[in-house]
């Protein structure tokens, strides 16, 4: 069953070179170093990526879990465990105000979408080794099950519940909490991520199909990334709150040149 939601609150507490693998799309997506702006259309995606690079703590822990989901594994597949656990590192640790640019950055065409919908490799972190999903009750349980999942979820549960009193859906000041509960499923046995590169619409890797008698209770959980006018309206409105790191960092970092010294210098002192 899904967990009442009575608040519990949750601790959020080298660039190498990385192996090449079958996975070009997504090592494209998910590119560390800075580029130049000069040639391409504006993308608030990769303006992101860029403030990220820039930051120290950002870069270093977005290349952990870069290099922990791309990195080979068993032939069973990809070291799922150690990619959701680097990404919970990425989110609890990294700067809010950029971590949150990455996962939330404003698209307006499916270039950019693609680039947020390809953000934390989601071969390995969110979707499974078939092509068709699993039924939710098998997250949902594993996540009931979890000392680290669970709260996440209630959290969530509380954060983005939705009221009928606002437009939008959410009670006043509510979407930035929303957003954070949101980012903490991140690396959890329910990972969401977007669905597609034509919408901001976001779900788990399931579906309902084989639910048999808790039919009601899969839909309900699916429901709450489905059917959730807060969540959505958090989502779609984060560009009213672009925040003053990110345009100040990209501010600062402005000259390739400069950018790609400060890049190669970090480098070098990560190998010592």
């Amino acid at each position: 069953m899904l967990i009442n939601p009575s608040f519990i609150p949750w601790e959020g507490t080298k660039e190498a070179i990385l192996e090449r693998t079958s996975k070009k799309s997504e090592e494209s997506h998910v590119a560390l170093g800075p580029r130049s702006r000069s040639s391409v259309a504006p993308n608030p995606c990769v303006d992101a990526a860029d403030a990220c690079t820039a930051d120290e703590r950002c870069h270093r822990l977005r290349t952990a879990y870069v290099a922990q989901c791309l990195g080979r594994a068993a032939p069973e597949g990809c070291p799922r465990a150690r990619c959701r656990r680097a990404l919970r590192h990425f989110f609890a640790r990294g700067p809010p105000a950029l971590t949150h640019a990455l996962l939330f950055c404003p698209c307006g065409g499916p270039a950019c979408a693609e680039r947020r919908r390809q953000t934390f490799v989601p071969s390995c972190a969110f979707s499974g080794p078939g092509r068709a999903p699993p039924s939710c009750l098998g997250p949902l349980d594993a996540c009931e099950h979890s000392r680290i999942c669970r709260p996440r979820l209630l959290a969530f549960q509380v954060s983005c519940a939705t009221t009928a009193s606002n437009p939008d859906g959410c009670l006043r000041d509510q979407a930035p909490s929303c957003l954070r509960a949101y980012a903490g499923l991140v690396g959890t046995a329910i990972t969401p991520n977007y669905v597609d590169n034509a919408s901001a619409r976001v779900e788990p890797w399931c579906d309902c199909r084989a639910s048999g008698n808790r039919r009601e209770e899969c839909e309900v959980f699916r429901g709450l990334f489905t059917r959730n006018r807060c969540l959505d309206s958090a989502i779609q409105t984060f560009d009213g709150g672009w925040p003053p790191i990110l345009r100040n960092q990209l501010d600062s970092h402005q000259d390739p040149e400069q950018s790609l010294l400060q890049a190669l210098k970090f480098q070098m002192t990560s190998s010592q």
